[in-house]
């Protein structure tokens, strides 16, 4: 029997970066980037029915205190919707520094400034993973993986 999958996400203001688990609950990998519009609860609802997930971690945007700032309050309204439209468990998850290693990891991949600045959707999609691998790797002894 395999395990549900886990869907990553790292919410933004114009896109949001989706990420799936392998059923195993072991690698993260990027699904791609959604634009954060009036269907995106919706988009990201049925991408969690298409690879049968079971839990759901949204990147949680702290401030470097470790409090909830304004854009935590605009995450978790967007939670509030996804719940509605999903029953799998949705986990908040500590999202500090995860755009800036993604840019970084743009950067690492050899990527022009120019392509960074096109391709806005590519480091909020790398994001999404790195908040899931994070995920999974913190968990995987409690979850009993």
């Amino acid at each position: 029997m395999s395990e549900k999958r886990v869907l990553g996400i790292d919410y933004g203001s114009v896109r949001i970066g989706v990420a799936v688990s392998d059923p195993l609950r072991i690698i993260a990998q990027s699904v791609g980037a959604f634009p954060n519009d009036s269907t995106a609860a919706k988009t990201i609802a049925d991408v969690a029915q298409q690879y049968d997930v079971g839990m759901i971690v949204v990147g949680m945007p702290l401030t470097l205190k470790g409090e909830k700032g304004m854009k935590a309050e605009e995450v978790e309204r967007f939670i509030a919707k996804l719940s509605s439209l999903v029953t799998a468990e949705i986990v908040r998850w500590d999202e500090r520094f995860t755009t800036r290693l993604a840019q970084q990891t743009l950067i690492d991949m050899g990527t022009t400034k120019k392509q960074r600045r096109t391709q806005k959707g590519r480091v909020d999609a790398i994001a999404s993973a790195l908040i899931l691998q994070s995920f999974l790797d913190q968990t995987k002894h409690s979850l009993g993986c």
